[in-house]
């Protein structure tokens, strides 16, 4: 979870500590066997979202604790000279972010770069100001053998936390669409947002871009488990959501013949117009999006008025000016699992917080007590939610009385 008005979260605002709770303890991790693949989306989750499949269910929140460990491993504090890095080894990441028994290794951090030049007059800036460079999380693959025969196949994770540093938040607010490489520049062609794809393809001297070191690890896993079933998942919070998407297009247009590729995305906002979502569709990669209704992020940016072919026939393309099909026509991409804060016995009451509707506990939770539309929340889920709360609220009184 971030604090701030959804993706764009300024790094100097007040961040409460992530609490790893096995979500999953309430759904047994079941194997998953030869169907793995329709957990990945083949068939593109149907007849598994509504009502919510359990074994789907273990899935979506087991990913979501990949996303949690991002959080967790990050380092927040602004006054310290390892401020925007990984506070653990990478040997020891998983295991120190409370994911010791989840059977995946670390095998590569990822640094994400903002394409915004500082100006040189800004070099006296405080260090949290400037920061250009930040780990924004992981890949893991796993690798215990118990768990590879539960999921049915290898499988490699990438995950991504959300937005933490001054200038990714600047970079959040770049919100005109821009286009791919190697595409027609008209309103026509595929077009995405220009702050994530700045993050996601800039680099530097000291640092690749986020792209091409996803690229070289995913070249190298492929050559290592060559021949073996695989699998690759692609999931994010937030910003890491918008991320996690044009990862997944990047490495089905590098690798076309590589294994399928999956994004398991919580709380994201847009990333691209109508045509990018045609043609990550043409690619094969398969997208669950969770969306929680009472949050405003996944609302932005920009505005939808297409669906899935075209545009509505009383509202002709020739009808919208050219300018506004260049910048802000985005459209929603994959299939989409629908929660609401609103549901739960537990937090209904605020549904008017902007920032709790977008935390990634909440959205844990709400999968966690989803059953189907129309359906009473699950009792066992606010029973978990009470856990965390209360493991927040210890550590809170602990981390004051070291202040003291």
């Amino acid at each position: 979870m971030r604090l701030g008005l959804g993706a764009f979260r300024p790094c100097n605002v007040p961040t409460m500590r992530p609490v790893l709770v096995s979500c999953c303890a309430i759904t047994k991790r079941a194997s998953l066997g030869s169907k793995w693949a329709e957990y990945q989306g083949c068939k593109n989750w149907e007849g598994l979202l509504d009502p919510l499949d359990e074994k789907l269910r273990a899935e979506i929140l087991r990913y979501g604790r990949f996303v949690q460990a991002t959080y967790k491993a990050f380092n927040f504090d602004p006054s310290s000279s390892d401020y925007a890095t990984c506070r653990y080894e990478r040997d020891e990441l998983l295991t120190l972010s409370g994911l010791d028994e989840c059977g995946y290794v670390t095998t590569k951090n990822l640094q994400a770069t903002s394409g915004i030049p500082v100006p040189r007059w800004i070099d006296r800036a405080p260090t949290w100001l400037t920061k250009q460079s930040s780990w924004i999380g992981y890949v893991a693959v796993t690798e215990d053998k118990k768990e590879i025969s539960r999921l049915g196949r290898r499988d490699v994770v990438i995950a991504y936390r959300g937005t933490v540093t001054c200038l990714e938040w600047l970079e959040n607010l770049r919100s005109m669409l821009t286009p791919l490489p190697s595409t027609s520049s008209d309103c026509g062609g595929p077009m995405v947002e220009s702050g994530f794809w700045s993050l996601f393809t800039s680099g530097d001297d000291t640092c690749p871009s986020l792209r091409d070191s996803v690229r070289e690890e995913v070249a190298r896993l492929l050559e290592e488990y060559r021949g073996e079933p695989l699998s690759i998942t692609v999931t994010g919070h937030s910003l890491g959501a918008a991320l996690a998407i044009l990862t997944a297009h990047d490495i089905k247009t590098t690798f076309r013949h590589g294994p399928p590729v999956t994004v398991v995305s919580f709380g994201g906002p847009r990333v691209g117009n109508g045509s990018f979502r045609r043609h990550l569709d043409r690619l094969g990669s398969k997208v669950l999006r969770i969306v929680n209704t009472n949050d405003v992020v996944t609302k932005v940016p920009g505005i939808v008025l297409e669906d899935d072919v075209a545009m509505p026939k009383d509202l002709p393309r020739t009808a919208l000016p050219t300018w506004l099909h260049k910048t802000w026509v985005y459209a929603d991409v994959g299939r989409e699992l629908r929660v609401s804060t609103a549901d739960s016995p537990f937090i209904s009451s605020h549904v008017g917080n902007v920032a709790m509707c977008h935390e990634l506990e909440v959205y844990l939770h709400l999968v966690n007590g989803f059953l189907s539309s129309g359906s009473p929340f699950r009792p066992m889920a606010k029973c978990e939610f009470l856990k965390k709360c209360h493991l927040r609220a210890t550590i809170a009184k602990r981390e004051k009385a070291l202040v003291r």
